[in-house]
């Protein structure tokens, strides 16, 4: 194998790079790791803070939200007549010392009074207590009555089991969740409330099914959960003579199709709902039941609702899944990573054999100017004698 080639008298080693070719690889390592590093430590950052959704929020509020969004999406919410959320903007806001007009949070605070005028209650009240459809902390108040006490439940069990019964489209998902609710409003009571989280969850997840707003994955994993759970079949045949003036039949049905110890992660996502509740409002529940794609991503959403609260909802408005969940997926930042040490390790080594050819060199240049002088001594002292 040719190594060295002569040109004339330039000569090429190819068993090592140039001196001037090493020094080029290093330049461009070095541009390529100022470029790559900062990056990378942004990679790390958001690696490091991946498993908690509140500093991850957090962090992109930084940059996603000032006073310009923040006015924004106050007038956006006041004009769907939705002042809760203009509210949590407005805290958001408090929260991060954004700085708002003085009219703008006058207007949200009159929008809220609005809102909570005792006529305006007790609509909401009797709203979520007859059809079950709650969409405040009120009429989630009569929702919960309805449920807890069986009634709501019941309902919404008669209705869907006569459709399955009699073999018409029935929406076995509210079906399932209202078996399940009433097998467990009994462990309700025995435990003096403290199942109530997902009693209450349970019941936002209903609603939620019935307004449209639950996720179509989430849908689908409750869905999943409810065929372990219910004994469809049984719980036909069990719904068949049942009636609201009998409800006694339809409890005793559900309570032998129902197998309650196969229902620990249902049971778990109805209690990250009702604590998403319980922290950050009703709304802020349905609003994390449409956002997050499975179980897991509940729960994170309840724990960015037990830091932030009423603010929940305004941070899901602005940020979606990113609230809880990183936008780049973790190959891509560990890439970023990658890549930058990969420069700085070429930076590195290529100055490392850069230096090592460098003082190579010279000791050769040395030690040959050294023999070169050493034979013409020798020659002079041989040509005396």
């Amino acid at each position: 194998m040719i190594s060295i080639v002569k040109f004339g008298r330039y000569r090429l080693d190819f068993r090592q790079p140039p001196i001037r070719l090493l020094m080029l690889a290093a330049a461009l390592c070095l541009l390529g790791a100022v470029v790559l590093v900062p990056r990378a430590v942004e990679s790390v950052n958001w690696l490091l803070i991946e498993d908690d959704p509140a500093a991850l929020a957090d962090r992109k509020l930084a940059t996603a939200f000032d006073a310009t969004v923040a006015a924004r999406e106050i007038e956006a919410a006041l004009a769907a007549k939705d002042a809760e959320l203009a509210k949590s903007f407005v805290e958001l806001a408090q929260d991060r010392q954004v700085p708002l007009a003085p009219d703008l949070a006058e207007k949200v605070e009159a929008a809220v009074k609005a809102e909570n005028t005792p006529a305006a209650k007790a609509g909401s009240f009797t709203r979520g207590l007859i059809t079950g459809e709650p969409d405040d902390l009120v009429s989630l108040a009569g929702t919960a009555l309805g449920d807890l006490f069986v009634f709501g439940d019941i309902r919404d069990a008669l209705r869907e089991g006569t459709r399955l019964a009699t073999g018409q489209e029935a929406d076995r998902l509210i079906l399932g969740l209202a078996c399940v609710g009433i097998a467990i409003t009994a462990g309700t009571y025995a435990t003096l409330g403290a199942g109530s989280p997902a009693r209450i969850g349970l019941s936002v997840v209903k609603a939620a099914r019935k307004t449209g707003r639950l996720g179509t994955r989430l849908g689908e994993w409750i869905a999943r959960s409810l065929r372990g759970v219910v004994d469809w079949s049984g719980l036909r045949k069990g719904l068949a003579g049942a009636s609201l003036t009998e409800p006694a039949l339809a409890v005793r049905a559900v309570r032998e199709a129902v197998k309650v110890e196969k229902a620990d992660d249902l049971l778990r996502l109805a209690r990250d709902v009702g604590r998403v509740q319980t922290k950050a409002g009703t709304k802020a529940a349905l609003d994390g039941l449409k956002t997050a794609n499975g179980p897991v991503e509940m729960a994170r959403i309840a724990k960015l609702a037990e830091k932030n609260g009423n603010k929940t909802r305004a941070i899901l408005k602005l940020l979606g899944r990113g609230a809880i969940a990183l936008t780049l997926a973790a190959l891509d930042l560990a890439l970023w990573i990658f890549w930058a040490l990969l420069m700085l390790f070429g930076f590195v080594s290529s100055m490392k054999a850069a230096v090592e050819r460098t003082t190579r060199r010279r000791y050769v240049r040395k030690k040959a100017k050294r023999a070169a002088e050493q034979h013409r001594r020798l020659a002079v002292a041989t040509g005396q004698s």
